[in-house]
């Protein structure tokens, strides 16, 4: 299943597969959950229904969208945390089953400090809910990234299950997050935060430790093929044990989608940096319209 999953997300005149496409759960309001973030999702696209994704798919020509829901990165340890990520998956299982042909999804995990939790609910949603792998956020709590090394038992697990792990930048201010009333959070903060979810992976040497792990980056690794370079040279000169040349090798097993992405000059950069295979189709829906830059 992992290798036909991949395979199929190649873009293709003849079957398409969006990797990057969220759902909400009915108890989300019409108007914007979170406005701090300085995001407007399309009115249409709100309250979010199936219906709506399967019009704006058949739109698309897109045949099969996996959904995810936005990680729950902040939280405490405890069964109210758990309860959140199981209701999540379970919701999206359901409509998994509606829609057998249209929809798969990446299972939600509890607040990665609760190992114990995501041990167990990895198991429930890829063994009881069929989930095709499952989607973190860059970082959790305080700034620790997901990659970092208290979380290793839950990497140990996908590994040895040979997991698809969906990474989505986190809605993080930084120290500018919103320079203008256009440039909030996610236009600005995300791809840095993908970024740097990606490095990290890199420099903890997670590719070699965790080689059955396949990780996706939204949005095409954020700034990741613009600034791979830099990391390769200066991280090992700050004493990374990798040489530049693995650092960059390492960066190159990634898979990057095309989320918000997908312009000429995005695209042949990446092209130049990666197999072809490892670049995936994806929208980013329903957070965007439904016009996006493909090549």
């Amino acid at each position: 299943m992992l290798g036909s999953l991949l395979t199929s997300v190649q873009p293709s005149q003849n079957f398409c597969v969006d990797i990057h496409h969220h759902y909400f759960t009915p108890d989300l309001k019409k108007d914007n959950p979170n406005p701090s973030i300085g995001w407007k999702t399309p009115a249409e696209n709100l309250p979010w229904s199936p219906e709506i994704s399967l019009q704006a798919m058949d739109k698309m020509k897109i045949n099969v969208s996996i959904l995810s829901f936005p990680s729950l990165s902040t939280g405490s340890v405890g069964e109210e945390n758990r309860s959140m990520a199981r209701t999540k998956n379970e919701y999206a299982s359901e409509l998994c089953r509606e829609y057998p042909e249209r929809f798969m999804f990446f299972a939600t995990l509890p607040f990665l400090d609760d190992v114990e939790g995501c041990l167990e609910e990895i198991a429930y949603a890829i063994d009881q809910l069929n989930a095709c792998g499952v989607s973190l956020s860059s970082c959790y709590g305080e700034g620790q990234s997901a990659s970092d090394k208290r979380y290793d038992a839950v990497w140990e697990e996908l590994n040895r299950r040979q997991a698809v792990v969906f990474v989505h930048g986190s809605q993080i201010p930084g120290s500018t997050p919103c320079p203008h009333s256009s440039l909030g959070v996610p236009i600005t903060e995300v791809p840095n935060e993908t970024f740097k979810a990606a490095s990290h992976l890199v420099v903890t040497g997670h590719p070699r430790k965790f080689p059955n792990v396949k990780v996706v980056l939204a949005h095409l690794g954020g700034s990741t093929p613009m600034l791979a370079a830099r990391v390769a040279v200066l991280s090992n000169h700050m004493g990374c044990e990798l040489t530049p040349e693995e650092i960059l090798e390492d960066f190159k097993k990634f898979y990057y989608e095309t989320a918000l992405s997908g312009y000429e000059g995005s695209l042949a950069a990446v092209d130049k940096f990666i197999p072809q295979d490892h670049i995936l189709f994806g929208t980013d829906f329903p957070g965007n319209g439904q016009n996006i830059y493909v090549i």
